[in-house]
């Protein structure tokens, strides 16, 4: 039997095992589902075993597990080290989700015409990195594996992996492999297949403003004292100056400008400015002035305030002036700006622009540093050759705006570079309500990742 004919005997089995593992709510971000997310392991664990990995185990961390599991036909052979998350991002607000964020259902939308299963973590990341499984699960099946092949599939990529490093380092030996294969990321479109060949990094930090020693009567305080609420919106406003450019003394200092060859070579990627607008209901973009959408999202580093909190949210009116206020904030960063530096730098600004009416402290949270990864390896090269078989059209890399942080982890603790084929559309509401991933980009990763192996097998050899 072929792996075309497995997969395709098999496809309704391939669909109702994700939806089995959508429908668990493994929200690493909230200690109240711990027990879900500990559910989820468990189940990638079992499916691991049945698609016929060896030595597959839920080892603990600090905080939730990461699952392990291997295939060493010949220890001569190259190893691919799989790596993916079983946790999900939370889903609130719930009321704008159209249909349950735990019930997988399938619709047809605009760009996925033939079908997209819409629930929490459909793309990101249990949708493509149980594409990994299913299709080690074919090359099983039709006697077609042709390295050695390795799982890692933790439950904290959405909270900053901050006990991946130290399993990493605890676990050399066992991870010990010629690439880490991941599919995290997204294509250009459906019919222009695309593979990130770089990624910005983040530091994300909360904010803390405090005024008074308690929440005020607005009547009887309001003009003379503070307003913590009021000093935030100000001081995070005056990140950015008129032309979008971020304020922070020092904040550009390390930047890898590219070069005009290179940035016109960026921009030959498809993009309709007028599709984009379109699709995000907004009349026009913003940014940092003389970039296009494609640099801003690719190679320049941003600021974003990503949360906004104080005071009196609920129903109806308090006529209240509050000691506190907050704020959450991500900067993505890019190449040579590193993680420590700029959380340092912001945190120094930002509390030497308070006014004397405040206080204020900054927590960083978690971070990752920016990569980039070669287009003239063997890893990345079976990545394109895979890509072209399926989709009939070399793929074309890009750089994308999100961050995987353990991919510069992977090289610094493991000594590993990373080859990062996603199969999503950036469109299908990652993190946001009414998360989709198509079926037909369900079954192309499952479809593609074994000519991955094959071609890597042989560029190896």
């Amino acid at each position: 039997m072929t792996q075309q004919e497995y997969l395709t005997q098999n496809k309704d089995r391939f669909l109702n095992e994700l939806f089995e593992l959508l429908r668990i709510p493994s929200i690493s971000a909230d200690s109240a589902y711990k027990g879900d997310v500990a559910n989820a392991a468990e189940y990638v664990k079992e499916k691991l075993i049945a698609a016929g990995a060896d030595k597959v185990e839920v080892c603990p961390t600090a905080g939730h597990p990461i699952v392990y599991g291997e295939k060493m036909i010949d220890p001569k052979l190259p190893t691919v080290l799989v790596y993916g998350h079983y946790d999900v991002q939370p889903v609130v607000p719930l009321e704008l989700w159209d249909t349950p964020p735990f019930e997988p259902t399938i619709k047809k939308t605009k760009l996925h015409p033939d079908g997209a299963i819409f629930a929490r973590g459909s793309a990101d990341d249990k949708g493509q990195f149980y594409m990994h499984v299913k299709a080690f699960e074919v090359m099983m099946q039709t006697n077609t594996l042709p390295c050695n092949v390795k799982f890692m599939i933790e439950g904290e990529e959405e909270v900053g992996s901050s006990n991946l490093g130290t399993f990493c380092r605890e676990n050399v030996e066992r991870l010990k492999a010629d690439v880490v294969l991941i599919s995290d990321t997204s294509m250009i479109a459906n019919d222009v297949p695309s593979i990130d060949t770089g990624l910005r990094g983040l530091s994300y930090v909360e904010v803390e403003v405090t005024g008074p020693n308690r929440d005020l009567h607005s009547g009887v305080y309001g003009g003379a004292v503070a307003n913590p609420i009021n000093i935030l919106a100000k001081m995070i406003a005056s990140m950015h100056d008129e032309n979008n450019h971020i304020t922070i003394p020092g904040f550009y200092e390390d930047v890898q400008n590219l070069t005009e060859a290179e940035r016109t070579e960026l921009n030959k990627a498809p993009f309709n400015l007028e599709e984009y607008k379109n699709d995000l209901a907004i009349a026009d973009v913003w940014g940092e002035k003389g970039y296009t959408v494609l640099e801003r999202t690719g190679i320049r580093p941003t600021l974003d305030c990503n949360g906004i909190w104080g005071g009196y949210t609920g129903e109806g009116s308090k006529t209240v002036l509050p000691s506190k206020a907050f704020a959450k904030i991500s900067m993505r960063l890019v190449p040579n700006q590193t993680t420590d530096k700029i959380t340092e730098l912001f945190a120094n600004h930002f509390k030497k622009i308070a006014p004397a009416g405040v206080r204020v402290e900054v927590r960083p949270h978690h971070g990752g540093e920016p990569v980039v990864t070669p287009t003239n390896s063997p890893a990345y090269i079976a990545a394109a050759k895979a890509m072209e078989t399926t989709f009939g059209k070399k793929p074309i890399p890009t750089r994308g705006g999100g961050s995987i942080p353990i991919v510069a982890l992977f090289e610094s603790v493991l000594g590993l570079k990373s080859v990062l084929m996603g199969f999503g559309l950036d469109s299908d509401a990652l993190h946001s309500p009414n998360e989709h991933y198509g079926l037909f980009n369900y079954y192309k990763g499952i479809e593609t990742i074994p000519y991955f192996f094959k071609n890597f097998t042989e560029l190896k050899k």
